[in-house]
């Protein structure tokens, strides 16, 4: 039996069925866009910890910052005694807002979490309650976040009631035949049969659905949606969780849109791996809750903080911006020469701005119907030639990428010739 079979078979006494993992391969150590399991099989690495390396694994100037931040201490409970790391990690953040006017941010430990403290913060500000989020969106599994997510199964299923006044509208994903017309007009429904839009607080979307399928919220969504907001005082929240920091191209996904949002939620590859997340917001709708009814006790570990400002840095003095967008231009140029070739399995709409790219698994060549049980046959393929992969969308026919963005050219090449072998091994 192999290492990773042994301690898959602990696995499977020890944790809940609830935690699925993609995979039985079980980590030993990592490297930038490298992962070793157990057995010593090396893998390259598309799928980032989903969406959380964009800096890679263990890139060099993370681990010296927090290496120098356990020397001095690990955790006071930034409610009792604060510390300078989270107060320079704010600073930083605020600067950094895409949005006009003074920001203030506050931090916490995981996306959910994040989420949940925007809505939050919108309550307060707006004194209304109720949230429109959008169909297919992904935003958490705490009980609003999973609420707010426009998907029943795996994150709703026999959890019984979700909490009341979550709303939910189409998004607009061409080969499903939605459009932003469609959008706009099912909102406008929203309004006039179930929900005044003077009791609604916030509507949250994130600017590249994550788990949805990557699918880019289209610039005319997100400024009509800003119109409409701004006509009945409702915070626009944008759910940054997964398109933030340099994966899209921009330091923020809604950047592309030239719309400014009220809130943003952070999380994912902010701390390059460690636990960190936050909402960054208009200081006059941040400071809307009373003292001591935001944080948390792990919210804004200093070790996390400090991990977070060096992937600043990094995102900074090593281009991944422009990086993001190099890796993108080379990865659409690959995945729409594979779909030419009459021996790969069929696959279509490759979309996604900067390096947040994805592409869908069909059953036709030229057609719109998903195919998910070849995608996950392509997965698994892939995962036997040494090349980690994730799949997503409401059908299961999604394939991204996420590689980090410090990946060298050499290591991309070899992955794409990977992912190019499993596109043309199963048909």
């Amino acid at each position: 039996m192999t290492n990773s079979a042994l301690l898959q078979s602990r696995r499977v006494v020890a944790v809940p069925r609830g935690l699925a993992s993609a995979f039985s391969v079980h980590a030993a150590r990592a490297e930038n866009s490298e992962l070793w399991d157990v057995d010593g099989t090396r893998f390259v690495d598309f799928a980032g910890g989903i969406a959380v390396l964009n800096t890679g694994h263990r890139h060099p100037a993370v681990i010296a910052a927090v290496q120098t931040q356990l020397t001095a201490y690990t955790h006071t409970a930034f409610q009792v005694v604060p510390y300078e790391p989270y107060v320079a990690l704010c600073e930083r953040l605020n600067r950094l807002a895409p949005f006009s006017g003074d920001a203030k941010t506050i931090l916490f430990s995981t996306g959910a979490e994040a989420v949940e403290n925007a809505v939050k913060i919108a309550r307060a500000h707006t004194g209304r309650t109720d949230v429109i989020a959008f169909a297919g969106g992904f935003h958490g599994r705490t009980l609003m976040a999973s609420a707010l997510t426009g998907k029943i199964a795996p994150y709703k299923k026999k959890f019984g009631p979700m909490p009341s006044g979550v709303w939910h509208v189409p998004f607009p994903v061409p080969q499903y035949g939605v459009s932003v017309s469609d959008t706009l007009r099912a909102l406008d429904y929203l309004f006039r049969a179930d929900v005044d839009p003077a009791n609604v607080a916030a509507m949250i979307i994130e600017p590249v659905q994550g788990e949805g399928g990557f699918h880019p919220a289209p610039a005319e969504l997100l400024n009509a949606l800003r119109r409409i907001c701004d006509d009945n005082g409702i915070v626009l929240i944008a759910d940054e969780v997964q398109a933030g920091f340099g994966r899209t191209g921009r330091m923020f996904g809604i950047e592309h849109s030239g719309v400014e949002p009220d809130l943003l939620t952070i999380a994912k590859s902010l701390a390059g791996g460690f636990p960190l997340s936050g909402v960054i917001g208009r200081s006059y709708i941040m400071d809307a809750p009373e003292p001591g009814s935001l944080g948390g006790t792990y919210a804004g570990s200093p070790i996390a903080c400090a991990a977070a400002l060096a992937v600043l840095d990094v995102i900074a003095n090593e281009g991944l911006l422009e990086r993001a967008n190099t890796i993108g231009t080379l990865l659409r140029n690959e995945l729409q020469r594979i779909s030419k070739r009459n021996d790969a399995v069929p696959i279509g709409f490759v979309r996604g701005p900067g390096a947040m790219i994805a592409f869908d698994v069909l059953k036709a060549r030229g057609g719109t119907e998903p195919d998910p049980e070849a995608t996950k046959r392509i997965i698994q393929v892939a995962l036997e030639n040494g090349l980690i992969l994730l799949a997503c969308g409401v059908h299961g026919n999604t394939i991204r990428l996420l590689m980090p963005l410090t990946i060298p050219d050499a290591v991309l090449t070899e992955g794409i010739a990977k992912l190019e072998k499993a596109l043309t091994t199963i048909c």
